[in-house]
């Protein structure tokens, strides 16, 4: 319990941050992430030390993360959301899937900077740890997403 009041002292105030003066619109967004420090904060088990290092590398994370995502959605137009490819000339095709690529290598690169700065930072099952409970983050939202079932009580 101690660890959970800890990780959210030290957690809920950097989200509130990131989110900016309008609070992120709905607050979906706000909700998921809140969700997924308390499962995070109960799979890790981190000791006080351990919650001192990582969250604000988590915090600073999903910062830099959720910038690449909004840029990526701000700057791209989907295939799924065209009508036609046919429409499109083979210039502007090419385009958008090497758009996708340079996304899809930030996103990578991120998520090798911190790594690295989470493994030398804590030890590796803790952040062996951290990799499974994200894994396990999405596959229970996804069945809850396929099960077309509410969050569980109190998220």
């Amino acid at each position: 319990m101690k660890n959970l009041f800890f990780a959210l002292f030290i957690f809920v105030p950097s989200l509130l941050f990131a989110q900016g003066p309008r609070g992120g619109g709905a607050g979906g967004g706000e909700k998921m992430e809140a969700r997924k420090v308390a499962f995070l904060t109960t799979k890790l088990d981190l000791s006080a030390e351990e919650a001192k290092i990582f969250w604000p590398i988590y915090n600073d994370y999903v910062r830099e993360i959720s910038a690449l995502r909004k840029e990526r959605v701000q700057k791209m137009i989907s295939f799924r959301k065209l009508k036609e490819i046919e429409d499109l000339d083979d210039e502007e095709i090419q385009t958008l899937i090497l758009n996708d690529f340079s996304f899809r290598q930030r996103d990578l690169n991120i998520e090798r900077k911190y790594y690295n700065k989470f493994k030398t930072s804590l030890p590796i099952k803790t952040v062996g740890k951290f990799y499974r409970a994200q894994e396990a983050f999405k596959k229970e939202i996804l069945q809850q997403f396929r099960a077309g079932g509410p969050p569980p009580p109190g998220n």
